[in-house]
């Protein structure tokens, strides 16, 4: 989902809510509009609106810790490819090969991180080359003891780079509650409906709920930029991942 496009539809909804409201006030019956009705409307309208915020709070919590989730895996998966590298190194040059396979796929990584993209890193992550690294590794034949314990740590590592890789792969698939989005969204809607049919209609007070349907949505766009770590305004850095490819093949 593209999250600048949806932040203008929820814009347009909150704001055609508003709009709404204020056709209402014209059209209904005095009696509707009575004080007994506004404090009651207003008793059902805090309740929802309580409901709206302990929801917009869930949805920036979650996605940040996804967002996180994602920066940490990153950064873990950089330290894995050095230690790796390194341990592939002391081995011995027979894992020439293992080596360059492993940078071709810390680069290609790096290139989806570096540009904007619909992937989101949801490449699979046997094709990545994880499998053909561990099934490389295990084909070494060790000529002595501290080659056959380099070969099992190394084994280890590139079974922890397949783990990380599949771990970001299924968390990028749908991360993002569309339920709970959808009732927020409703609920904001029922809200600003109430704003509409009870402000007075002047430019100032227009203006104004304009501004809060603006942020509103805004703060819509910026939790749905946070399931997208790897593209738009809350990319995470690639700093860890590129100083791992330049520490590569040393």
């Amino acid at each position: 989902m593209n999250p600048f496009a949806i932040h203008l539809i929820v814009f347009v909804c909150i704001f055609g809510a508003v709009l709404f409201g204020m056709f209402l006030r014209v059209i209904l019956p005095e009696q509707h509009l009575s004080d007994d009705s506004k404090d009651t409307i207003r008793l059902g309208i805090g309740v929802i609106a309580t409901m709206s915020a302990l929801v917009l709070g869930l949805l920036v919590s979650s996605a940040k810790n996804f967002s996180d989730a994602q920066n940490n895996e990153i950064t873990q998966m950089s330290t894995n490819v050095i230690l790796l590298d390194r341990l592939l190194a002391e081995y011995g040059p027979d894992t020439k090969e293992i080596r360059d396979l492993l940078r071709s796929m810390a680069t290609s990584t790096l290139d989806l991180m570096s540009h904007d993209n619909q992937q989101n890193l949801e490449m699979q992550p046997t094709l990545a080359g994880n499998d053909i690294i561990h099934a490389k590794i295990r084909a070494l034949s060790p000529k002595n003891d501290v080659q056959h314990s380099i070969q099992t740590q190394a084994s280890s590592f590139a079974m922890d780079l397949g783990k990380l890789r599949w771990l970001m792969f299924e968390q990028g698939r749908n991360p993002i509650s569309v339920p709970l989005l959808s009732a927020m969204i409703l609920w904001l809607g029922i809200v600003f409906t109430s704003f509409g049919l009870f402000a007075p209609r002047n430019a100032t007070v227009i203006a104004t709920l304009f501004l809060c349907a603006l942020s509103v949505s805004w703060a819509i766009f910026l939790i749905l930029e946070m399931y997208k770590p790897f593209e738009g305004l809350m990319r995470i850095s690639s700093a860890p991942l590129r100083n791992a490819v330049a520490q590569l093949g040393k």
